[in-house]
This record gives structure tokens, C-alpha cells and sequence, in this order.
């Protein structure tokens, strides 16, 4: 099944072209239109010439404010930053505080121990749906990329696979691809998120830290994206009622979206 084209990039994790994905109907998502990545703190665009070529105009920053200040992104060049906080209303939950997580086994066995990780992170998802902030934050994501002027759009998170996955599911379900196709995109990205923090993981199995849990940590799974899915159907019923009445997302930017970003196969 296709899945985002990888772009070649030494000095950003995960950047994915979401173009090629298929939506049924004859149709696919419009190459070179919208991406994906981990946050640009190490963008060298002299070094990532290919990342220079892509003509980036809006870079989308889900992160949180302490993310943004530890790791504030390098921009290519002519881009502007725009910024869409997911977490702001729980700036201390699971996906802001990877590499803190993976510091310390004793802590992490504590919090995190006995299928607890899993957990946390299954409830973010479903608060990424439920919740007031992260609903602004992705509204906002949505109306940018639906934007002709803001286009071409990379969007990203720390490690762009769980505020940047439920971004991408969100887009993807809204261009009218199949639930099984948004999840094969969701879960293509842990090859490439498990080499980007294999040092990290290293180091907190070298110091006894319990494998499952940096596994929950790194990993996207089935499950992750089942919670938010599950929470969109109970609160709204769906993807329509939660675009219209969760989101707020107008129908005129949800048709400039489909027109901006689909084509014919």
C-alpha cells in the first residue's frame, strides 16, 4: 500500500512527502503539496540542498512552548513558521517529554511500568481529539494547508509520529482516503523514528531500563490511532460531524483543501 515517498534529508528525522498517497475514486494526494517531519532544530539548508529544492512557504510547529525554546526550528529558506500547539493545555504529557522519558530508568519504571506507557500515550491520543486546545491547534493546521498562498506546507512535531501521525490522519481522512490507508501511513513512519532515537533507547536499556516501555515510547501502535479514532466516532459520530462541529473547520476550507491538495491518478 502506498505510503509518504521518504525525502532525502541529513539534518531533519522523518520528512515525508505525503504525495502519491492514494484516495480512491482515481484520485491521490497532489506531490510536493504537504509534508511531514521531526522538528527542524538541526536544519542545515546549505547541507540539505534537497530540502532547499522542496520551496517550503509554511512550516506548521505542533509543538509545545518549552519544545519550541529547547529546539526552536531552523526554517528553509523562505519560509515563514506558524505555530499550532497540540499540547498547550497539558504541555507535560507523554509526546513532549520523549528524551526526558528515556533519562532516567528508575522514574520511568515507576510512571511508566506494568503497561502504564501504553496507557499514556492511548490517552493522549484520544485527548488530541477531546480536547479544546489541541481542536484550535488543528483547525488551524487544517485551514493553513487548505491555504493556496501557505502551500507547500511541512508540518511537524519532536519526532513526527504522534502529534504530526493524528495531523496526517486527520488531512488524509479529510482528502478522502480509506481508514486502512491512513493507518498504513501511520504506522510506516517506526523505521525510521526507532533509528533516529536508537541511541537514546540504548542508553536506557544500558541502564536498565525495561524494553517495553521505550518501545511504547518510540513506537506508534495500532492502538494509538484506534483512540482517537474511537473518541472522533463517540463524541461526533465521525469524521464529518468531528471537521464540522469538533474543529469548526468551515466547508469552504474543507473544498479548498480538497482542490489544492488531490489530483487525478
Amino acid at each position: 500500500m502506498q505510503t509518504a515517498r521518504a525525502v532525502p534529508a541529513s539534518t531533519i528525522v522523518n520528512l515525508r512527502d505525503l504525495g502519491g498517497i492514494s484516495l480512491g475514486r482515481g484520485c491521490q494526494v497532489r506531490p510536493g503539496t504537504v509534508l511531514r517531519s521531526g522538528q527542524l532544530s538541526g536544519l542545515d539548508a546549505a547541507r540539505d540542498m534537497a530540502v532547499a529544492e522542496l520551496g517550503i512557504r509554511t512550516v506548521v510547529d505542533l509543538r509545545t512552548a518549552d519544545e519550541r525554546t529547547a529546539a526552536p526550528d531552523r526554517l528553509p529558506p523562505g519560509a515563514r513558521l506558524f505555530v499550532a500547539d497540540v499540547l498547550g493545555d497539558n504541555p507535560g504529557v507523554a509526546p513532549a517529554r520523549l528524551r526526558a522519558l528515556l533519562a532516567d530508568p528508575v522514574e520511568a519504571e515507576q510512571l511508566l511500568g506494568s503497561g502504564k506507557a501504553e496507557e499514556m500515550f492511548a490517552e493522549t491520543y484520544r485527548q488530541m481529539v477531546l480536547s479544546p486546545g489541541a481542536a484550535a491547534a488543528y483547525r488551524a493546521f487544517v485551514e493553513t494547508a487548505a491555504d493556496d498562498r501557505a502551500r507547500p506546507v511541512l508540518f511537524h512535531c519532536t519526532a513526527g509520529k504522534d502529534r504530526t501521525g493524528w495531523a496526517t490522519a486527520l488531512l488524509l481522512m479529510m482528502l478522502g482516503a480509506e481508514r486502512d490507508v491512513v493507518r498504513a501511513e501511520f504506522l510506516a513512519v517506526n523505521p525510521v523514528v526507532r533509528v533516529a532515537y536508537a541511541p537514546y533507547v540504548q542508553g536506557f536499556l544500558d541502564a536498565g531500563g525495561d524494553p517495553e516501555i521505550a518501545s511504547a515510547i518510540i513506537e506508534v501502535r495500532p492502538r494509538y490511532l484506534d483512540m482517537a479514532l474511537d473518541a472522533m466516532d463517540e463524541r461526533w459520530g465521525g469524521l464529518d460531524g468531528y471537521v464540522r462541529d469538533g474543529l469548526r473547520i468551515p466547508e469552504a476550507a474543507v473544498e479548498r483543501l480538497r482542490g489544492g491538495l488531490t489530483m487525478s491518478t
